[in-house]
């Protein structure tokens, strides 16, 4: 029977105490501790300052998660935003030029003052449409998020231990 050929670069022995992390290890994965005494020894202080500790831990990483995940879709949000800006810009020159088109193909059939006079008509006609439709349905806006201020109503008799509303 022959060894094994050697192993190059670190290699983790599972009988070892825990020590520092490998080279490329997750940096975020803080390294395991050994467990050395029995709970049974830990006092009830230890064990909740022990909860306390972790959940607090846990609350940051995913408040930092949560944080680089707005980042992410806020970015993503932007370039979306630009990208339809400049649409509505090219949207803009092409209204503005088929206006310009019609004024210039009703000035061979009239006089250019009435053509154009025409023409700003039709778009005051569809500026008062587009304004009435607007208002309409900002009108009928409610700011208040309802749903949320309900469930939030019901946070402190839910901490009390009663369900719903109703006491």
């Amino acid at each position: 029977m022959t060894a094994p050929p050697p192993r190059h670069g670190p290699v983790a022995d599972p009988y070892a105490a825990p020590g520092p992390p490998l080279a490329g290890a997750h940096p975020q994965q803080p390294p395991q501790a050994a467990v050395s005494e029995d709970v049974g020894e830990v006092s009830v202080g230890d064990l909740i300052g022990n909860v306390t500790r972790d959940l607090s831990t846990l609350l940051r990483q995913e408040f930092a998660l949560a944080q680089a995940e707005l980042k992410q879709e806020a970015a993503k949000t932007a370039k979306g935003g630009g990208a339809l800006a400049g649409a509505a810009v090219a949207g803009f020159f092409v209204l503005m030029f088929l206006s310009i088109a019609l004024w210039a193909g009703l000035s061979n059939v009239m006089d250019a003052g009435w053509a154009g006079l025409i023409v700003a008509v039709i778009w005051a006609i569809i500026a008062a449409v587009l304004f009435a439709t607007g208002r309409s349905r900002l009108r009928r806006v409610r700011p208040t998020p309802e749903r949320t201020v309900e469930t939030l109503s019901q946070v402190p008799d839910a901490l009390k231990g009663s369900r719903g509303g109703n006491s």
